[in-house]
């Protein structure tokens, strides 16, 4: 069984690690290397510049805000949309009434409706939402005011994406909504694989279903969880940050960079300025943190792994 299990291995690895190293490697240090040049992105002479653009990035405000905007991001939705998430399945899988005859923990009645409702926004593309609810904002005809208005609140119509100090939370709050549904399915298809007997057990004992879920279903679930908070940090760090701070707000990325996130922050510098070198250093910061942020999650999420 031994003979030849390292050409084996070889054979099968070479090729993935070869397209990983090409097209994953190779353009991280190629960045690394632009962002000492004064490379613009059009002309193929540049010049070694040295520290330069890193020192400018230092002394640069709106770089800091834009590292301050997807610190909050990376941190607060992943936070909101997992916890949503671990509700919304705990309450699918566990939150029904105890049946005559049946199970002593039982999830609500429709619950394969229910994920089918809270997936559904992860059929769309984020474009779309970002579009669908651009509109949905808008401060004199959207929905949102639309609806307080009908409910008799017309004196609170809040401008969202126009008001400086609302319009970080509005995008947010979007960008929460499109993937909790992802991570509701994914924790209860873990949920469904967790014995019957544990839970059972623990109610004997007289746990309450709050006890339950933090003694029970979330100990058992920690590396879904873990692997989840990773995942979303960096879909919230990355594109999908991008994607809905382009399309929804004013500028993009205002009023007043109020929104605006180191990944548009660099798209803005490369394709609008034509400072290709000062965005792959910006770029280069932005690979630093999410690298943090991975690296931080995993150390503080560490701890036994539960077998069942």
């Amino acid at each position: 069984m031994q003979h030849g299990k390292y050409r084996f291995i070889v054979g099968f690895l070479a090729v993935p690690l070869g397209l990983y190293a090409l097209f994953v490697v190779w353009p991280f240090i190629q960045s690394i290397y632009y962002s000492f040049t004064d490379w613009t992105g059009l002309s193929p002479d540049f010049e070694m510049v040295g520290f330069d653009n890193y020192s400018r990035m230092l002394d640069d405000d709106i770089f800091w805000k834009s590292l301050w905007h997807s610190v909050l991001f990376a941190l607060l939705v992943p936070l909101v949309t997992l916890g949503l998430a671990l509700f919304l399945s705990f309450m699918i899988n566990a939150g029904g009434r105890k049946r005559k005859g049946g199970p002593v923990i039982t999830g609500v009645r429709g619950s394969a409706f229910y994920k089918i409702v809270y997936f559904f926004p992860q059929v769309l593309s984020i474009a779309i939402v970002a579009l669908l609810f651009q509109f949905a904002y808008n401060p004199d005809s959207g929905a949102i005011n639309s609806v307080l208005r009908g409910i008799g609140l017309d004196s609170v119509q809040p401008l969202w994406l126009g008001d400086p100090n609302m319009a970080l939370w509005a995008v947010m709050a979007v960008l929460v909504w499109s993937t909790v549904g992802f991570f509701v399915v994914l924790f209860s298809a873990g949920m469904a694989s967790i014995p019957l007997d544990l839970y059972e057990a623990a109610l004997l004992d007289g746990a309450s279903r709050f006890t339950t879920f933090f003694r029970v279903t979330l100990p058992l679930l920690w590396d879904t969880v873990q692997s989840g908070w990773v995942y979303m940090g960096i879909l919230a760090l990355g594109a999908e940050s991008f994607a809905v701070v382009q399309i929804m707000t004013v500028g993009p990325g205002g009023p007043d960079y109020s929104t605006t996130v180191m990944v548009l922050y660099v798209y803005q510098k490369a394709f609008r300025d034509g400072q290709a070198a000062y965005a792959t250093t910006i770029g280069v910061a932005l690979l630093v943190v999410t690298l943090a942020f991975a690296a931080l999650v995993m150390k503080l999420g560490r701890r036994e792994r539960l077998e069942y």
